[in-house]
């Protein structure tokens, strides 16, 4: 941990590994920030029901005013919006300036239905970073200054290896919610389980206990694929790598995105990816060239790209390796830099 003498710093986000095993970016760049020594991370909140975690953001910003000069404070859509403008409104009345950081692929849409919410939230902080190009181009209109600072990771820990001849060996990696459509996955798989009756998809994550769980198991049970699908269910971080070797292709089904570090995780892997073209999607990944797009909610077109990448010659080969070249520009080593700078020349002002 750093040294009390350094300027404090308040990360306000969902910090829900340990509770729920959902790990988001914010836990990372509190831990990456905390170990340069120049600043006091302080972070809010861990707790598992959604109450109690707005009341502790809140509480935290008042009872520990004094050890902080500076917060940043996670934005979502729906009733997440509502939290972030009443924390924004505690820290504006301790004097405290804030850093927000946009996040889901909904935001937009969200900004249509309330325009005047969502620019007097934008415009009230110091500054407004954005993880994706979608997002700068979406959100622009609220607030010209945006700042893109790329949800980041360790390029390091993840081993690429080339697909050069994969095999169908499918990965899946994201909380098992609606929005995310993982029942997708089993219908590619039950496509694809006539051509190669040895295909295997592995599906991590946890469960958002909203039914999509029942629902991938009861359409696996009635393609007849339950038993080539593996739920592990939440991993620590650090084991993602290693969860990710164990497939060749990378299905992301979800209906709503913006910039999913998973998919970046996979890319960084070497995996083949094959991506629904929703939201910031078509801003991160070019179709053809380090991944394959393809329609929302459509198993026959997901079920064909995979085909394409099992059997067209060079076509896995190319989309690895400039998968792995994409990932490069989202490395640590590039990103928290610039956060640095960001939080230092804040405390200065």
């Amino acid at each position: 941990m750093t040294s009390n003498s350094n300027p404090g710093i308040l990360l306000i986000g969902n910090f829900l590994s340990r509770t729920l095993g959902t790990r988001c970016v914010c836990e990372d760049l509190a831990e990456r920030l905390d170990s340069t020594g120049w600043f006091r991370v302080l972070t809010t909140s861990g707790k598992a029901g959604r109450v109690s975690r707005l009341l502790d953001m809140m509480l935290t910003v008042w009872r520990r005013q004094s050890e902080y000069g500076v917060a940043q404070v996670d934005v979502y859509s729906g009733p997440a919006f509502l939290w972030a403008e009443m924390v924004c409104r505690n820290l504006r009345l301790r004097g405290k300036k804030y850093i927000l950081t946009l996040h889901g692929g909904n935001l937009p849409k969200f900004g249509e239905k309330h325009p005047e919410r969502v620019k007097r939230l934008l415009n009230s902080a110091a500054v407004v970073t954005t993880p994706s190009h979608y997002l700068l181009e979406q959100m622009r209109g609220y607030r010209a200054d945006l700042k893109l600072l790329p949800n980041p990771l360790d390029l390091g820990a993840y081993e690429f290896r080339l697909r050069e001849r994969p095999a169908p060996r499918l990965m899946w990696l994201r909380a098992f919610h609606t929005i995310y459509n993982p029942q997708l996955a089993a219908r590619v798989l039950g496509k694809l389980s006539v051509e190669w009756p040895e295909a295997h998809l592995t599906m991590v994550g946890p469960d958002k206990n909203e039914g999509s769980m029942a629902e991938l198991k009861r359409v696996a049970a009635e393609l007849g694929v339950s038993a080539r699908i593996e739920l592990p269910g939440p991993v620590p971080k650090s084991d993602v790598p290693q969860w990710m070797q164990r497939g060749d292709i990378f299905l992301n089904t979800t209906n709503v995105d913006n910039a999913p570090v998973s998919v970046i995780e996979a890319m960084a892997c070497g995996l083949c990816v094959v991506n629904t073209s929703v939201g910031g999607i078509p801003y991160l990944l070019k179709d053809g060239h380090d991944a394959l797009l393809v329609p929302p909610d459509d198993p026959e077109a997901m079920a064909a790209a995979v085909k394409r990448i099992l059997t067209e010659p060079g076509l896995a080969e190319k989309l690895s390796r400039n998968a792995r070249a994409k990932a490069g520009q989202f490395d640590w080593s590039v990103v928290l830099p610039q956060w640095e700078t960001l939080f230092r020349t804040l405390l200065k002002s």
